[in-house]
């Protein structure tokens, strides 16, 4: 569900949505709390409950901190993923340059049919969080081929191929590593302690009593608004490739990359 709201709703709406929703629910909540138990409003528990609120919210802030934190690393990661595997098909295609005419065509032939893969046909299953390498394996295999069908013979043909083989070899590297963090998400565990702490933190919040409605919904909303925020957070940096801030493809297309579009 989460996948194909970042995938479909924008940032603006997909904010109003959760956050929107979120608030509305905790306000609904308050609203309830205080009809079914009018001496809420007394503030009789308030003691309490602001020494719960305290306990809570500095674990519930320190797990939060850690997974956010954890996430953006994540997103960083991949990113930098993106950029050295793109920058090593880059290289290779430099480093074809000082290959004969024939050899030069089918390795570029080879990082052509590579680049399209990635980006039109591996692309969008990892937004889905279905990355498969196998979309990739035939060109992969392609580029391989076409530097093991060449025998350079000069000197200076020797240390291009060492190096596009090197290139190739992290391609094939990064390539692994890019698929895994497609699948990536957070744990089961930490989801539970994420969510359920936000719904705990939220319903001590109705426990709070203040007889003035306004005062009282305001301060639940303003919780909630912040709560609220966080979660849409974690949302959107649990899947790096897929929703607004996700990892692009553009290194792909550019730099010696750009003459294969």
């Amino acid at each position: 569900m989460d996948l194909w709201l970042l995938n479909h709703v924008p940032t603006v709406p997909l904010t109003a949505l959760v956050v929107g929703g979120f608030v509305l629910a905790a306000l609904a909540g308050s609203v309830l709390a205080v009809r079914r138990l009018p001496r809420l409003a007394d503030g009789g528990y308030n003691e309490m409950v602001g020494v719960l609120l305290g306990v809570f919210g500095a674990i519930y802030g320190i797990i939060l901190a850690f997974v956010v934190v954890n996430l953006w690393t994540e997103l960083h990661d991949a990113g930098h993923v993106v950029a050295g595997e793109a920058s090593a098909v880059s290289q290779i295609a430099r480093d074809a340059q000082a290959f004969p005419p024939v050899t030069r065509q089918a390795v570029e032939t080879a990082v052509h049919d590579y680049v399209h893969a990635v980006v039109e046909d591996q692309w969008p299953l990892m937004r889905a969080g279905k990355g498969d390498s196998a979309v990739t394996t035939r060109a992969v295999d392609g580029m391989y081929r076409a530097l093991t069908d060449y025998e350079p013979r000069t000197t200076s043909e020797q240390a291009f191929y060492t190096k596009a083989l090197d290139s190739l070899n992290e391609v094939a590297a990064l390539r692994r590593t890019r698929i895994a963090d497609s699948h990536g998400s957070l744990p089961a565990l930490l989801q539970v302690l994420v969510f359920g702490g936000a719904a705990v933190i939220t319903m001590l919040t109705f426990l709070y009593g203040v007889r003035a409605r306004p005062a009282r919904l305001l301060f639940v909303g303003t919780v909630a608004t912040l709560i609220g925020f966080s979660l849409l957070l974690v949302i959107v940096l649990d899947h790096p490739f897929s929703g607004d801030l996700s990892v692009s493809p553009q290194p792909f297309k550019d730099s010696a990359l750009a003459r294969f579009w």
